[in-house]
Parts: C-alpha cells; structure tokens; sequence
C-alpha cells in the first residue's frame, strides 16, 4: 500500500479531516447504547420524567453529531480517492508515454489499458471501504470492549473471544485467496488482449469465416475466469458464515450468562442490553471489515501491477539532468548533414541474429535519400532508430553531428517529421490532426500541406472541409485517404528532416507520382528519407541505399545501382517484369 501512500501526500490534510469525521461517526454511534441503557435503567427504577428526558436529549445528540459526521466524512472520502484516482492515471499516462516499442511490448498494451483504468478504479474502491469500513475498526473494538468490561468482565471475554475467532478466520481466507486474486487480474489482462485482437482483427476473422474458432477461444478464456472467481468467493463465503456463527454463538452465550445474574438481582437489564448492542455493532463492523478483506487482496494485486509501470526503468530514456546537449541554435553540418548512420548494428533483445549490420549513410539538406530492400531486411528498423524508438546496439545515429542519445527525445522528435507505414488518425477533426505538427499553424498552412500531400481535393468536397469530423483511428476515411492527410500532418511545422516509412504504399501510381513531384518542389532545404518498397517511388532519389539481411548491399543512384548492385538490380526486374502463365512471379 505504499503507492497508495505516496499519491496520498499532497492530500494529508483532507485524509487527517476524513479520519476525524469518521472516527466521530463511529464514537457517536458507540455512545448511544450507553444513553439507551441508562434510559432503560432509569425507567425499570422509575427515575423523574426530567432525568429520562434529559438521558434521551443525550442520545438524540449523540445520533445527531453521528449522522452529520458520517455525511461529512463520505462527502470528504469520495474526494480524496477520486483526487488520488485521477493523480493515478496521470502518472501512468505520462509513464506510458516515456515506454519504449520493447516495454509497450513486454507489458502488453491491453495491460497497461486495464491498470490504467480497472486497477485504479480497485484501488480507489479499497480506499473508499478502508476509510470508511477497515480504519474506525480499532476505534470501535477499543471503545466497545472498553465500556463492556466497565459493565461486566466476564460477557467482555467472551466478546474478546468471538472477536480473535473472527479476525483468525479473515486472516486465514485472505491469505488464501491472495494467489487467487493475482491469478484473476492475469486473466483480466488475457481477456483484455484476446478481445482487443478480436475487434481489431474482425475483418481478417470474417474473412476467414473464424468466427467458432474466436469464438470458442473466448469461451475458454471467459471460463478461465469465472472457474478462478468461484473459487475466490467461495472462500469468502466461507468467512460470511463463519462470522453469522461467531456473533451468533456470543449473543446465546451473553443471554444465557445475564438471565440467572438478573433473576437474582445481579444485573440490570440496561446493562446486558448495552452489552449486546457493544457487541452487535463491533462485530458488525467486523463484518464490514471481511467486505474490505474481499477487496484487499485484488487491491494490493492492483497497487503492484500500477507500481510495476510506475517504477519502470524504460529502456529508451534521456540523458541526465544538465548532461543533455543544447541543441537551440544548432542546424545542418557545413557539408549539409542532417541525420547520420555511423557503422550502425542494431539486434533486438529476444533475437539472435542482427537485425542490422554495420549500416554507414548521410541525409544531407536538400536531398532525397531513399532506402529500398526486401522484406525483413531492416528498412523500416532504420526509421525506429532514427526516431530513437531503439537505441543501436553498435555505432551511433547523430542528428546534427550529435549522439540522439545524448540529447532530450523532445528535442529529437522536434526535428524530424515522421509518416508511419500505417496511418493512423486521431478522433476529433481533420484540422486537430494536421496541427500535431504545429499547434499554432494556420489554415492557410494546412491547405497548403493538404495541397502537397495531394488530399486538398478530397478534404475540400467534405461538407465541414477541416473542421470535418475524424473517427478513432480515421476509420472514416480510405486507406488512400487516411495515408495522405498522414502525410500533410507531417508537412505542416518546420522539420529539418521528413521521413517516410513506406508512406507512399497506399497511394495509386498516379497519386504517388504527383505527391512526390509536389514534395520535390516542396522540400526546399530539408532532408527527405523515403523508405520504400516501390523502385518507381525512389528511382529520382539523390542516394539510394539498398538493405539485404540488414546489411548495406549498395549505395549511389539509380542508374548507378542498376550496374553496380545486383540485389537492386532484382528488386528493380521483379517489379517491371510480368510473369506469363506458369512462369514463377
């Protein structure tokens, strides 16, 4: 619970209000039976009517200051764990953002969607009943037992006794269920990724017509969890009864201990009155106190799992404070270097060979570089790395003559302009979505962008132009669609560098040729990398840089290549030439 406490800190004060407002709810509670006997007492003695009405003036203030205590202690409560809820899911927000490709993937994106939002709603529910149903509990069983060994020591042991009964047996079931609970957020996170692939995936499903196979596979998990959660509520259960029986077995044993001591004058009948009710209501908070026990374990569960990313070192981070490189001020080399590949090899760390090997290139300002090669040769590592989403593993990526890695991620990301294989679009409107490249850009700069990018005409025939609205993910739009305002988006600002990870993929012929003509004119002094799998998108690029198996097989332009390198040269006849009938593509 040491998370809890540390996003408690800056709300010591409302946490120290809450505690005192509860702990008076339970001591004005407490205090009413004790007014309840006495006015029973007085009454069995015949005491004035103004006594019996001044002991009932008491109770009636006592129940007053009670109920306004417990209103103002909820009201209290609710805010706290809601301020510590919401400063929760900030913190693991912005702990997501600074997660590299490698973390993201050895959490699980599912998995940190579920801490995020159903871990800290848990948590926020164990607080809400520890506050109110855990925390008074040892205020109650001091008071209780306190003012029933003042009325009798005998009956109070025995309430000692059925208490210790009830807390062995709470302590023996939680710590039982604990693995069960560890196991049902495992496979909370399971079914959260099998039905995230489900409804991304539903297209391919269909396709296949593997809707029984998902289906059944949903089952299987679904009763996964269910066949677990039995087994965890059948343990508290358990516990319910056992406590029924504990305060049961103590109310006979109080009874039939008071009526000979009554009979024989012993005992007043306020007092074995005010016992019981002691007892009732200790052991009814203890009961209270098992519906927080039930809550507990998956609780602490959550704590570990939102503690787990929080404490997280991510595998990408920046330099140290003060160690980072200024880069205000900084531009291009004199040679017109831009970004820089000094012998890089990179390996991914669950892989055994090298992804990329020994790569050495230049973008220089004012240029087109283009990377082309086969599938699994490394193209699209070359932009991860660049971006610093990777760091190499031998050999350094410098941007402006300097280390990424020894500058801010900010800083580097500032600089570079970057258009994913697959677009991806935000839910609001088309002119929020361009402005991710400059918060402050105008609507003439984003039709200009939108004009480069060849997607002015289809955003122009839409009712609201940019203010029209963007589903999650452009799901609205075309492939086509959704790849070229992707790419205006990365026009708009002033990147020294634009790269392109096989932007052009979803574009026709024609499109791709008038987009990259618009870019040509476009780009002024800034360096372009295009990665590409189409020879006709890159054969006009200044460098052309050919990958095979993660190595540099070629280096220089196109009709240079087609002399010089012979895996481009494949590349290029695989593209051009057209299969006959029975001949292999």
């Amino acid at each position: 619970m040491r998370l809890v406490v540390r996003f408690m800190k800056p709300y010591w004060g409302l946490f120290a209000v809450t505690t005192v407002l509860l702990f008076a709810d339970v001591i004005g509670a407490l205090i009413i039976p004790t007014f309840a006997a006495e006015l029973l007492n007085e009454s069995a003695t015949h005491a004035s009517f103004d006594a019996m009405v001044a002991t009932a003036a008491k109770m009636g203030a006592a129940a007053l200051v009670s109920g306004l205590a417990a209103v103002a202690g909820g009201w209290c409560c609710s805010q706290l764990t809601s301020k510590v809820g919401k400063d929760m899911r900030v913190a693991l927000y912005n702990k997501s953002l600074d997660l590299s490709i490698y973390d993201f993937r050895n959490f699980g994106t599912a998995s940190i969607t579920t801490r995020t939002i159903n871990d800290v709603v848990n948590i926020q529910m164990a607080m809400t009943n520890v506050m109110g149903m855990l925390l008074p509990v040892p205020v109650i069983f001091a008071i209780a037992l306190t003012l029933s060994f003042r009325l009798d020591v005998t009956m109070s042991l025995w309430l000692l006794a059925a208490i210790a009964f009830v807390c062995v047996v709470a302590w023996f079931i939680m710590r039982t269920a604990s693995p069960l609970f560890r196991r049902l957020q495992k496979l909370l996170d399971r079914i959260g990724a099998v039905l995230l692939e489900n409804l991304t995936g539903v297209r391919v499903i269909r396709a296949f017509g593997k809707e029984r196979h998902e289906q059944r596979r949903m089952d299987d998990t679904f009763a996964d969890y269910a066949t677990t959660s039995i087994k965890a509520n059948r343990l508290f259960a358990n516990l319910d009864g056992l406590s029924y029986f504990g305060m049961n077995a103590f109310i006979v044993v109080v009874y039939f201990l008071a009526g000979g001591r009554i009979s024989a004058g012993g005992f007043r009948i306020g007092d074995i009155t005010a016992i019981v009710e002691y007892a009732i209501m200790a052991l009814f908070y203890l009961m209270m106190a098992q519906m927080v026990i039930m809550t507990l374990p998956r609780a602490l569960e959550c704590c570990e799992r939102v503690r787990l990313v929080l404490d997280h070192d991510p595998q990408i981070a920046d330099p140290a404070p003060g160690d980072a490189v200024d880069m205000s001020g900084r531009g291009p080399l004199d040679d017109g270097e831009v970004l820089a590949f000094r012998d890089v090899t990179f390996r991914f760390a669950d892989a055994q060979e090298d992804a990329l090997s020994h790569v050495d290139f230049v973008c220089r300002k004012g240029q087109i570089t283009a990377i082309i090669g086969g599938t699994g040769s490394g193209k699209s590592t070359i932009a991860m790395l660049a971006l610093r989403f990777h760091d190499a593993s031998w050999g350094k990526v410098t941007l402006d003559g300097v280390d990424v890695r020894d500058m801010t991620q900010r800083d580097l990301r500032s600089r570079i302009a970057y258009v994913q294989q697959q677009a991806w679009l935000f839910s609001g409107t088309i002119a929020e979505n361009l402005r991710y490249g400059d918060k402050d850009a105008t609507d003439r700069e984003l039709n200009h962008a939108l004009e480069v990018a060849q997607a002015d005409e289809f955003v122009d025939s839409l009712p609201d132009g940019l203010d029209s609205r963007v589903a999650q993910g452009g799901m609205n739009f075309s492939g086509g669609q959704k790849q070229r305002l992707s790419i205006a988006r990365a026009l708009v600002g002033d990147a020294q560098i634009v790269v392109f990870d096989d932007s052009f993929s979803a574009l026709d012929f024609k499109t791709d040729a008038a987009l990259r003509h618009a870019l040509a004119a476009e780009m002024g002094d800034r360096a372009v990398l295009i990665i590409a799998q189409r020879v006709s998108t890159i054969q006009h690029a200044d460098q052309i840089i050919v990958l095979s198996d993660g190595r540099v097989a070629g280096l220089g332009r196109h009709d240079d290549l087609m002399e010089t390198c012979d895996v481009y040269r494949e590349i290029v006849e695989s593209q051009t030439k057209e299969p006959s009938m029975g001949e292999e593509a």
